[in-house]
């Protein structure tokens, strides 16, 4: 059986710098909008410093990728509720907790999508949805200032419990990692590049990007993690019964 490798630091894309995307610093709540363009794609985790690839080809989010451009390029990541629950438009109701990303690259395909790059900036709860006129939708926003200060969290994360459940789930489905990228990788950078590269759903994603700090999304994710493998685990025994 033929093996792929798992490159950390190019899978996740995940800067060392959470406050900076692009070429912009922000660093207090004045340096964000309170009003953004809302991107709702379930099971897309984009978290503070990371950088998540799109492909765009949507009409609506063609229009909203270029006025995101041509203003400050930022586009809020947000998830579908969970039930299934749709608004009067027959457009799905969408979950509280998301989070900004910075337009940072962008190319065109030449068949009428876009290839972009968002590197997260900060969570943000929404406070409203608008009534716009725009075919995209729009929310006004409460961000979580505290995403651009250092969390100091990070020196208490397991990591040799973290490495050890990347480590079975690598071997439980005959993946391999590049193991130099992964030990020059702080805590920060580990917790949250393996968090966006996780292949859980929408819930466990919604789950850790909630996460209030660094250590308890880290607990979450090897949580996570553990749980899948039992599952594996027992769905293997009983299809040998």
């Amino acid at each position: 059986m033929a093996q792929h490798q798992i490159n950390l630091i190019g899978r996740s894309g995940y800067s060392e710098q959470p406050v900076q995307a692009g070429n912009i610093h922000y660093r207090r709540l004045a340096d964000l909008p309170d009003t953004v363009p809302v991107f709702p794609l379930s099971g897309a985790l984009l978290l503070p410093g990371g950088r998540l690839p799109l492909n765009v080809f949507e009409p609506r989010y063609l229009q909203m990728i270029d006025r995101a451009m041509a203003s400050e390029r930022i586009v809020g990541m947000i998830q579908p509720a969970f039930d299934g629950a749709s608004r009067s438009d027959g457009e799905p109701e969408i979950v509280n907790v998301g989070c900004l990303g910075r337009l940072t690259s962008l190319s065109e395909t030449g068949d009428g999508r876009y290839l972009v790059a968002l590197q997260g900036i900060c969570r943000f709860r929404v406070a409203e949805e608008l009534a716009v006129k725009t075919p995209f939708r729009q929310c006004r926003i409460s961000p979580f200032v505290a995403d651009l200060e250092e969390d100091r969290s990070g020196a208490d994360v397991d990591r040799a419990a973290l490495l050890h459940a990347f480590r079975s789930y690598l071997e439980a489905n005959d993946l391999e990692a590049d193991w130099r990228s992964v030990s020059r990788a702080d805590n920060a950078m580990l917790v949250n590049a393996l968090s966006m590269m996780a292949p859980y759903g929408p819930a466990e994603k919604q789950a850790l990007l909630e996460a209030p700090d660094l250590k308890t999304r880290a607990d979450t994710l090897v949580a996570l993690t553990e749980m899948a493998l039992a599952r594996d685990d027992d769905e293997f025994g009983s299809s040998l019964q």
